[in-house]
Formats: structure tokens, C-alpha cells, sequence
């Protein structure tokens, strides 16, 4: 093989987590929001509360034996080191996954469906439903190399992920995302590699390129286009920072973790509740504990990859991206799963799946999960993938 794959292990150095204690301690906090919810940003009592924690009560060593305890491995794609998880399943007939996190998500998120994934018999499916499954960092997130030049956008991205299939031996295969990871896999499925037979997604991506051209006839609809309006005009301040100077907000998140602490949790009002109540009441909401919560925050911590994940919204979306003014890509000609959990930022209807996929094959509507329903909902989500995929084996 030309391009080696090398066994990866996490390994975090003492002074690190040393340090990190160092910077919690000396926390400089602001004074209290003038409201009574998260309007005016996350409040100062959920901050104080996830700071306690992770100061006093979080191991930080977590982050290195969850990782650790599963198969990791790195190689170099287009002049990027690519760290992935790779989950062969027991069952010889499983079907290949590539699975792709969002911000400010990671591998972290998806580490709890591993099991359900590539195990189906040991939680309530079959040996049939069985995947083998590879979870690569994103570019810039995580254990993978941050891009030293312009031009990471979703395409780039998307090829990359076939060529990582393709060298691991897979010559078909499915992919999944949600968040970036759903754009990501989107742009997988209109580009349209060798190999790849299908996608699952659980954020409609082609909503947010054009809310306008969408159904608007039902109820459901109304309600969709409201949800939809009121994130874009209040509640995704995170993305327009990102995609227009992730190096101005990058000097925080790299200086101080209550700072990237909080600026991962002010995501999407149901993930940032649910996390409130995870710290504040001790109340967590499906698999969204303290402890999972703080994983995730700390690996973007000790990798220092604040920066270079938020530059990843300024490469896919922002006015300088490199795909910026190019025609649209065609819609996918394989099959395509969608799956609508009721926290998610609007509550897809399938009238706007099938419009955004004409080749839509399974729809599914789940009673429990938001937004990161990987993370929050590890069975439920990977029962939604056995049921879209199923016909495929």
C-alpha cells in the first residue's frame, strides 16, 4: 500500500491535564444574564455548574480509555493525517458504515452506537442488521491533522472519505451524518463514488440552502419554516462567527476552556437545555450525561482544536469558501434514509425529504433525540439505521 495505515493510540500527557486545571481555577466569570432563559447566551448558572464539575469531579482521563478501548488508526489523505475509529463487526455479512460527527461534536458522540452498530444480537437486532464501522475526525477536529492551506470544503471532505473506504478494502458501502456530518455525507451522495450505495442523514441539509423552494402548504410545514426562520434569525450566531471569522472567536477557545465550554454548549435551544439540566439538576436526558458532555469538550480542549474546527464553517459556508458560486450539485441517484428526531432544530416533514431526495427510501419518525441523536439516543439511532439500510443487505 502506498499510503500506510498506522495503529493510533490517545495519549495525553500529564502537564496537559495539569494545565487545564490551572486555567479552570483562574476562570474570570462575567456577571449574570438580565433574562430568565438563554436569549441573551448560556446562562451563568449552567456555566457554574458544568465548571464545578469538570474542576473538582471529572476524571480527565476519560477521554484517553474510551478511545483507547477501541480500534483506532491514521492515515494520510490529500496531505491531511486522518484519525478514525474501525469497528469490524464479528458477523462476516455486515454491511460497511462510514459515520461522520458535526460540531461541536466528535468521535466522542458516537462512541456509545458502536456497540448497537457492529453488535446488533446483544442489543435487539439481528445478525443481519450488523455493520462494520469506521468513524473518521473530521479535518481540523479531534486526533486528525488540522489543513495547513485552504479548500477542506464539504467536497473535499467527501472525497477524502472514499478514498479512506477504498483503502480500507471496502468496495461498497453506506454513509451516515448529521450536523457538518450530514453535509458531508450529503455531498457524498450527489458526487456519487465507486462503492458507495446509500446514505442516511438526520439533518436535512438542502433546508438550510433553500428554505424558500420548500413545501409550505401543511401545518407540519408552517411549523418546520417557523422552527427553521427562528434558528436563522436568533439562535445560529455560533454559525455566522464561525463561517465568517472562525480566527477572531479561535483566540478564546484556544486560551480558555470555560470559554469553549460555553461556546459548545450554545449550539440549538433543545441540546442546550437538556445539557442545563444534565449539570444543574443532575437530570441528564437519554445517554447526555455530565460525564459524556465533558468528554467531548475536553477532547476539543486537549487536542486544541478550537480553531481549526470552527474554520471547517468558514470553508463549507462562508462567503470565501472554495465552492461558493459553483452550480449546485445534482441530487443523489441512490437510495436515501431520513430520520426526524422531535428535538432536532425543526421537526422535518416528509413532503421536504422527499423533495430534497427524489430517490428517498426510508423516512423515520423517533419519539426521543434532538440534534446530536447519536449521542443522545445510541439505540434508538441505531435502530433507525438497521431500518434504513436493511433493504440493501
Amino acid at each position: 500500500m502506498s499510503t500506510p495505515i498506522r495503529p493510533f493510540t490517545v495519549q495525553i500527557d500529564k502537564d496537559a491535564l495539569d494545565d487545564l486545571r490551572r486555567r479552570l481555577a483562574a476562570t474570570r466569570w462575567p456577571s449574570r444574564e438580565l433574562v430568565g432563559d438563554r436569549s441573551q447566551g448560556v446562562q451563568l448558572a449552567t456555566m457554574r455548574a458544568l465548571h464545578q464539575y469538570w474542576a473538582t469531579e471529572y476524571d480527565g482521563r476519560r477521554v484517553e480509555s474510551r478511545l483507547n478501548a477501541l480500534p483506532q488508526f491514521s492515515t494520510e489523505i490529500d496531505g491531511v493525517d486522518i484519525h478514525f475509529v474501525h469497528v469490524r463487526s464479528e458477523h462476516p455479512d455486515a454491511l460497511p458504515l462510514i459515520m461522520t460527527h458535526g460540531w461541536p461534536g466528535s468521535v466522542i458522540e458516537m462512541l456509545d452506537s458502536v456497540g448497537p452498530l457492529t453488535d446488533p444480537t446483544a442489543h435487539g437486532g439481528t445478525a443481519a442488521d450488523a455493520f462494520h464501522l469506521v468513524l473518521p475526525s473530521l479535518p481540523g477536529y479531534g486526533w486528525s491533522g488540522e489543513p495547513a492551506e485552504v479548500g477542506w470544503d464539504l467536497g473535499r471532505t467527501a472525497r477524502a472519505w472514499s478514498e479512506l473506504m477504498s483503502r480500507l478494502g471496502y468496495d461498497r458501502y453506506v454513509a451516515q451524518g448529521g450536523d457538518v456530518g450530514a453535509g458531508v455525507t450529503d455531498t457524498m451522495g450527489r458526487i456519487g463514488p465507486d462503492g458507495l450505495v446509500a446514505i442516511h442523514t438526520n439533518l436535512l441539509v438542502p433546508a438550510l440552502n433553500d428554505p424558500a423552494s420548500l413545501p409550505n402548504g401543511s401545518d407540519a410545514e408552517h411549523a418546520a419554516l417557523a422552527a427553521l426562520k427562528t434558528f436563522q434569525t436568533s439562535g445560529n450566531g455560533y454559525f455566522v462567527e464561525m463561517a465568517t471569522r472562525p480566527q477572531t472567536i479561535g483566540y478564546a477557545l484556544q486560551d480558555s476552556p470555560a470559554a469553549l465550554a460555553a461556546w459548545m454548549v450554545d449550539h440549538d435551544t433543545d441540546a442546550y437545555y437538556k445539557i442545563a439540566r444534565a449539570f444543574v439538576d443532575g437530570e441528564p436526558s437519554g445517554n447526555l450525561t455530565r460525564d459524556h458532555i465533558l468528554d467531548n469538550i475536553t477532547a476539543y480542549w486537549l487536542t486544541g482544536t478550537g480553531t481549526s474546527a470552527a474554520r471547517s464553517y468558514w470553508e463549507a459556508y462562508g462567503p470565501d469558501a472554495p465552492a461558493a458560486g459553483s452550480p449546485p450539485l445534482p441530487a443523489p441517484r441512490i437510495p436515501v434514509g431520513f430520520s426526524a428526531f422531535p428535538g432536532e432544530i425543526w421537526q422535518t416533514p416528509r413532503s421536504w425529504a422527499e423533495q430534497a431526495y427524489p430517490t428517498l427510501s426510508y423516512f423515520g419518525e423517533v419519539d426521543r433525540g434532538g440534534h446530536f441523536a447519536a449521542w443522545e439516543e445510541p439505540e434508538l439511532f441505531a435502530a433507525e439505521l438497521r431500518a434504513a439500510f436493511r433493504p440493501l443487505r
